[in-house]
């Protein structure tokens, strides 16, 4: 057997369920369902939904993560874990989560078909269609005892990212391979993850929490996609020693500044507006069309400038990995295509729903994502 089918043998083999992945999996759930449940946190009202509903979110996330860390670090010094224990079992996780997101999704499927709930979250919304029932999914906002699904995968899959990061930083550091690239980029996520946390109520506002439906896309997204997607630069770091210049450093944490300002900035505004229509952008008071549409702040530059701002990040944490290879470019690439679809989604629903208001804020916002490009 040649080194190359050697290789591929021992990615087949490592790839391969087991039933102690199963169980860090489980665990990890159970404790975010546990802490979710019984943390203090505050409890935040979601969007108004079609049947004048609301839902509400106990955003007690960054104390989950805390305690979590905090039992981790206690269960690596007492000696019942490892530091590297994410990063030794990463592709036994990879595959046992995405059968897990398998079956979680046919359950959603088939438990929402079934659904005799008329409320906007628990009705079934199907088309008829099997792939695109179970893709998107038929209720808006399933629950499983009490637990808010869709919020709840959300909430796994961001702290998951942040657990792979670093055990993959404990396996660099015993290994002697933490260098400047590798701080810059476990520094850059593991901001980006916090911060998520410390503003987790703002997610209650998002495209994903009000409009999308609970199916596969969403279910795989969080608990595969993010963790085991999003951490591929860590991994390419851990095998590919960079030497990163100081400048390239210092222009990297530049693109992550601006990047990290104009997403969190858009999205607070956002999310202050339609807690308070009357609340001052930047110091004046904000420009409205049709009594709906916010038009000051990062909102008059671009109709989607938060994606701008996600885009430079997602970039910011693949630019520590240098330019030798397209595959810690994996993330951002991805990234760019799926928000130029969700925009395009996103501008059709909003024409649909807005009419004359939209066409007159796309007069007065003219560029979608990016101003004067885009």
């Amino acid at each position: 057997m040649d080194d190359a089918a050697a290789a591929t043998a021992d990615v087949l083999a490592a790839l391969a369920p087991s039933w102690s992945a199963a169980v860090v999996l489980v665990s990890y759930l159970a404790y975010l369902a546990a802490a979710g449940a019984l943390l203090p946190g505050k409890l935040v009202a979601g969007a108004v939904l079609p049947d004048s509903s609301r839902l509400h979110y106990r955003c007690n996330g960054l104390l989950s993560l805390l305690l979590l860390l905090g039992l981790s670090a206690l269960g690596v010094y007492m000696g019942w874990m490892t530091p590297t224990v994410v990063a030794d079992r990463g592709l036994e996780l990879l595959s046992t989560t995405f059968i897990f997101s398998v079956i979680v999704s046919f359950l959603l499927y088939y438990t929402g078909l079934r659904s005799r709930h008329q409320s906007s979250s628990l009705k079934p919304h199907a088309t008829g269609s099997f792939i695109q029932d179970w893709w998107f999914g038929v209720q808006l906002n399933p629950h499983f005892m009490g637990v808010d699904l869709k919020f709840f995968f959300i909430r796994a899959g961001m702290m998951a990212w942040l657990f792979i990061n670093l055990s993959l930083l404990a396996k660099s550091y015993l290994a002697g391979s933490v260098n400047r690239a590798v701080i810059l980029y476990q520094f850059f996520c593991g901001w980006y993850i916090i911060d998520y946390f410390i503003h987790e109520e703002f997610m209650t506002s998002t495209w994903d929490i009000i409009a999308e439906r609970l199916g596969f896309m969403l279910v795989f997204g969080d608990l595969v996609f993010i963790p085991f997607t999003f951490t591929i630069q860590g991994w390419w770091l851990l095998g590919n020693k960079v030497e990163l210049p100081l400048l390239a450093s210092v222009a990297n944490c530049i693109i992550f500044l601006i990047g990290y300002l104009v997403f969190r900035g858009a999205n607070k505004q956002k999310h202050l507006f339609k807690k308070d229509p009357k609340a001052p952008i930047w110091g004046k008071p904000p420009k409205v069309v049709g009594g709906k549409l916010l038009v000051s702040g990062y909102w008059g530059i671009a109709r989607h400038c938060n994606y701008l701002g996600d885009l430079l990040l997602a970039l910011s944490f693949s630019l520590p990995c240098g330019a030798s290879s397209v595959i810690p470019y994996f993330y951002p690439t991805y990234l760019l295509i799926l928000l130029i679809w969700r925009e395009r989604r996103d501008e059709a629903r909003c024409s649909e729903k807005y009419k004359d208001i939209w066409a007159e804020y796309c007069k007065l916002v003219p560029w979608r994502i990016l101003p004067y490009v885009y």
